[in-house]
């Protein structure tokens, strides 16, 4: 009987994708465009985080939102009707963006015209975390409501991200969420990460945010 030959598909396709996403990364600096990948569980917020951050941000930076989801353009409506350029793109099942599906969307969003691009990735903290989508920074939300024990399950996700944000801080009171025990957690996994305690409800920390986030776009530009 012939010995049945065993092909590693998944480090194949990550391999791929890595080349792609840095392609993509060396042509978005020279255009001068900050992508960011924002990640997150189903309903933690990043859609409102996004329109907080459309608010603070478009008079000083041209904004782009590439969205993503399995089914629907409810998302993107509702950023473009905010006055913010937005693009959806359909996924059609898979739980994740890799760098391929990002450039289908910078393609139809276009960037010589924008400052910042916004990646609303699929709500997921699985899938998201082992694709990189050529972005400058990775951003992930965790919400109070889903409680201060993530990092210790989903760890990759904490791993990869340069910032985390706290939201739904309103919440705080109704919860047995300790900051203190979730900073912790965070930190043994990745000492450096950039730490925002938000809430998109109230308005609570977005401006400290955004200040971070207009800065790493003026210092990406050289501005």
């Amino acid at each position: 009987m012939d010995e049945v030959r065993l092909i590693e598909v998944k480090e194949d396709i990550l391999a791929d994708n890595d080349i792609k996403a840095g392609e993509l990364r060396e042509s978005l600096k020279k255009s001068g465009t900050f992508l960011m990948n924002l990640m997150s569980s189903p309903g933690s917020g990043k859609t409102s985080l996004i329109l907080r951050t459309g608010e603070k941000l478009k008079k000083s930076l041209r904004i782009g939102v590439i969205e993503a989801d399995i089914d629907s353009k409810v998302d993107a409506e509702k950023v473009a009707a905010s006055g913010i350029k937005a693009v959806q793109l359909k996924t059609g099942g898979f739980c994740h963006l890799d760098a391929s599906m990002v450039e289908t969307g910078l393609d139809a969003i276009g960037v010589e015209d924008l400052d910042l691009i916004i990646i609303e990735n699929v709500g997921n903290l699985v899938c998201p975390a082992e694709f990189d989508t050529g972005a400058a920074k990775n951003v992930m939300i965790l919400s109070v409501p889903e409680g201060d024990d993530k990092p210790l399950k989903y760890p990759l996700m904490f791993s990869v991200c340069h910032v985390l944000l706290v939201n739904k801080t309103d919440y705080m009171e109704l919860s047995d969420f300790s900051m203190d025990a979730m900073e912790q957690r965070v930190r043994r996994l990745n000492p450096n990460i950039k730490i925002f305690p938000i809430s998109c409800k109230t308005g609570e920390g977005i401006s400290e945010w955004t200040e971070w986030l207009e800065n790493e776009v003026k210092n990406f530009q050289g501005l």
